[in-house]
């Protein structure tokens, strides 16, 4: 099936332009200019992933990111944040709202069109991972009910904590996830845990998993920002 696109944002051009390149490549849009309408659309027409910018007329894109992951019903929209601030704070904003993932004006079209099928792919792996048992990726392999993680054949001892970490990261390969979204989602939102417990536990979740732990394949740093899964292609 084609993919339906939602692209909201208040310069008409620029939707009209990102719409045409998104047609251009089998892609079915939709197109909104602020937040209340983008709502709407979500609601009413089931996009397969929104094109959503940061500053919006009315309710802002931070917010209306924030509606849409607290709505049951479609909290797993896959959403690229756009702004126009080449700022670290907005980038991890953004993620901590729920975006999984953020490109800054101006960009150009092959870019974006790059990054819909990125986070396409990502969500579809997302979908057929939680319905997996287990998870292989360059010789690496999980098996999720029995908590056995293995290396080339060879069983890698880790912590409860690091199994949850690998286990969180690898249901999205290629999502990008900050420190406070790995400390909320594997230690929980009651636990008291400062975000260099999270680097630790990274570094040792490398030394076990890595052949080389400072040029690694499974778990990457993004600059700024935090980690992720390595992309699967």
């Amino acid at each position: 099936m084609t993919a339906r696109i939602l692209v909201v944002d208040d310069e008409k051009d620029l939707v009209d332009l990102i719409s045409y390149n998104l047609e251009k490549e089998g892609f079915e849009t939709l197109k909104a200019y602020n937040g209340e309408s983008a709502l709407r659309l979500v609601q009413s027409q089931k996009p397969d992933l929104v094109i959503l910018d940061l500053m919006l007329p009315g309710i802002q894109g931070m917010e209306v990111c924030k509606l849409i992951r607290k709505n049951p019903d479609i909290s797993s929209l896959p959403i690229i944040m756009v702004t126009a601030k080449n700022d670290e704070f907005d980038k991890i904003l953004g993620l901590e709202m729920g975006a999984d993932d953020y490109i800054t004006k101006p960009f150009s079209v092959r870019e974006l069109l790059a990054r819909v099928r990125a986070v396409l792919r990502r969500f579809q792996t997302a979908k057929e991972q939680e319905q997996k048992e287990t998870f292989g990726f360059k010789g690496l392999l999980i098996d999720f009910a029995s908590h056995i993680v293995s290396i080339d054949g060879i069983n890698v001892d880790l912590s409860p904590t690091e199994f949850r970490i690998l286990s969180f990261l690898t249901k999205r390969p290629g999502r990008v996830y900050t420190r406070d979204q790995i400390l909320d989602n594997v230690w929980g939102n009651d636990a008291f845990v400062e975000q260099r417990t999270v680097d630790v536990h990274i570094k040792r979740l490398r030394s076990q998993l890595e052949k080389d732990a400072s040029n690694p394949r499974y778990i990457l740093t993004v600059r700024g920002v935090g980690y992720k899964f390595s992309d699967i292609v």
